[in-house]
C-alpha cells in the first residue's frame, strides 16, 4: 500500500476560505483506534511537510502522553483554553517538526460543570482555533469516548468529522446515535460540518466478521448518497488499518509509530491513510514546507440533551 496516491475528491466546503482541515476524531465507544489515528495521522502529515496542530479534548490525555508529554507538566492547554481564556497560540507546544500539541489533562473532566452557566460554551474552541486558522494546514481533534460538551466544542470547531471503527458487531451499535448527534450540530451550530471518512481500525481481513462489518457499512452509507444528511459524502477510507502490536507498544514510549517501527505494518498503514487524506483537498497548502523525517532519537451539552 506504500505510495497509494487516490484520485482527488471534489470537497465543496473547502473550495471556500482557509485551506486549514480541521477535523475532529470521534467515536463514542473506547479502544477503537481515536487517539493512535490522531498521533500517527498527525505525524505522518507533519513528515509530509505540512503544519498539524493536534488536540488532545479526553481527560484522560493518552494523546499527550502519546507524544511524550507529562499531562501534569505540560503546561496551559485545552481546558486553560476552555475555561480561563488562555491564548491559543501561546499554549501550543512543538512536539515533532511541523507537529504542536494542545495537551490535555484530567482538568478537562471538570469542565462541562464549570461551564454549564457560560453563555456559548458549545464555541469556546471554534472560536480559539479561529485565532490560529492561518498558520496551520491541519488541525486534528482527539474527542473523549462520550457526547458531551468537550466532543460538542470539537464538532462545533470541526469542518469535517472522522470516525474511526473497530470491524465487529458492538462496535457498530453506538453508529447511529453519533451520527444523529452529528446531525443535531449541524442543523443548530455548524451546518458545514461532515462527516468525510470512516476509517477501519485493527483490520483483519482473515477474519469473515471483518468483511461483514465492511459491507454494513458501505451499505449503509450508500443509501445516504442521495440525501442531504452530513454523511452523504462520506467513504470508508481505502486503507484499513491492521491489526499490529508495535502500534500498542508505541505510547508507552511516547513514541509516534514511525519513530518506534518505522517499517511495520501500523506505520506503512498511517502513512498511507495521511497522504490519501491529504489527497482529498485537491489543492496544495500555500505554506510549502519541506517535507521532514522524524528519526528515532527526536523527541454534547444541550443539543446532546435534545436528541
Amino acid at each position: 500500500m506504500a505510495g497509494f496516491r487516490p484520485p482527488n475528491s471534489n470537497l465543496e466546503h473547502y473550495k471556500q476560505g482557509s485551506l486549514l482541515r480541521t477535523i475532529a476524531v470521534l467515536n463514542q465507544k473506547g479502544g477503537v483506534g481515536k487517539t493512535t489515528t490522531v498521533v500517527n495521522t498527525a505525524a505522518a502529515l507533519a513528515m509530509l511537510g505540512q503544519k498539524v496542530v493536534a488536540v488532545d479534548l479526553d481527560p484522560q490525555a493518552h494523546l499527550t502522553i502519546h507524544l511524550g508529554v507529562d499531562p501534569k507538566q505540560s503546561g496551559p492547554g485545552v481546558y486553560e483554553v476552555l475555561t480561563k481564556s488562555a491564548n491559543l497560540a501561546e499554549s501550543l507546544v512543538e512536539v515533532r517538526p511541523n507537529l504542536w500539541l494542545l495537551g490535555g489533562n484530567i482538568d478537562l473532566v471538570g469542565a462541562e460543570s464549570e461551564l454549564v452557566s457560560v453563555v456559548g460554551r458549545e464555541i469556546i474552541l471554534r472560536e480559539a482555533l479561529e485565532t490560529v486558522e492561518d498558520s496551520y494546514d491541519y488541525i486534528m481533534i482527539d474527542c473523549p469516548p462520550s457526547l458531551g460538551l468537550l466532543t460538542l466544542n470539537a464538532l462545533t470547531a470541526a469542518k469535517e468529522a472522522f470516525i474511526p471503527v473497530q470491524p465487529h458487531f458492538l462496535a457498530l451499535q453506538g453508529f447511529g446515535t453519533l451520527l444523529q448527534t452529528i446531525t443535531l450540530v449541524t442543523r443548530r451550530i455548524n451546518p458545514a460540518l461532515k462527516v468525510t471518512g470512516i476509517l477501519l481500525c485493527m483490520y483483519d481481513k482473515r477474519v469473515i466478521l471483518s468483511s461483514e462489518v465492511k459491507a454494513d457499512i458501505e451499505q449503509f452509507l450508500a443509501k445516504a448518497r442521495e440525501t442531504d444528511c452530513p454523511w452523504s459524502g462520506a467513504r470508508i477510507i481505502p486503507v484499513h488499518v491492521r491489526r499490529n502490536i508495535k502500534l500498542a507498544e508505541a505510547p508507552s514510549y511516547g513514541k509516534t509509530i514511525f519513530e518506534y517501527e518505522p517499517k511495520c505494518n501500523g506505520a506503512e498503514d498511517y502513512r498511507t491513510v495521511a497522504e490519501y487524506i491529504h489527497s482529498q483537498t485537491g489543492a496544495e497548502s500555500e505554506r510549502q514546507a519541506e517535507p521532514v523525517v522524524i528519526g528515532e532519537d527526536e523527541s454534547v451539552g444541550d443539543v446532546v440533551e435534545k436528541a
